[in-house]
C-alpha cells in the first residue's frame, strides 16, 4: 500500500497558511510557501510524536503488540 500524505497550502495576507488533509492537528504558517512547508513537516513530525505518547500512556500496564502498519 503507498501512503500518501496531502500537503493543502493558502495564500493570507500574512503569508501562507498549511495543513494535512489526512492528519488532523498537523497544521502551520509562514511568511513564504518555502517556510510553511518546513513549518508544516516540523508540524507532522510533532503530531505523530505527541500521538505515540499519548497512545503509550494509555496501554501503560497493559500487553500491547506494537508492529510498522506501512513498510
Amino acid at each position: 500500500m503507498d501512503l500518501t500524505l496531502n500537503a493543502v497550502y493558502l495564500k493570507v495576507p500574512e503569508g501562507y497558511i498549511g495543513f494535512v488533509e489526512e492528519l488532523p492537528g498537523a497544521n502551520t504558517q509562514g511568511a513564504t510557501l518555502e517556510e510553511a512547508r518546513e513549518n508544516l513537516k516540523e508540524a507532522v513530525a510533532l503530531v505523530i510524536d505527541a500521538n505515540r505518547s499519548l497512545a503509550e500512556d494509555a496501554a501503560q500496564g497493559e500487553e500491547v503488540i506494537r508492529e510498522p502498519l506501512f513498510r
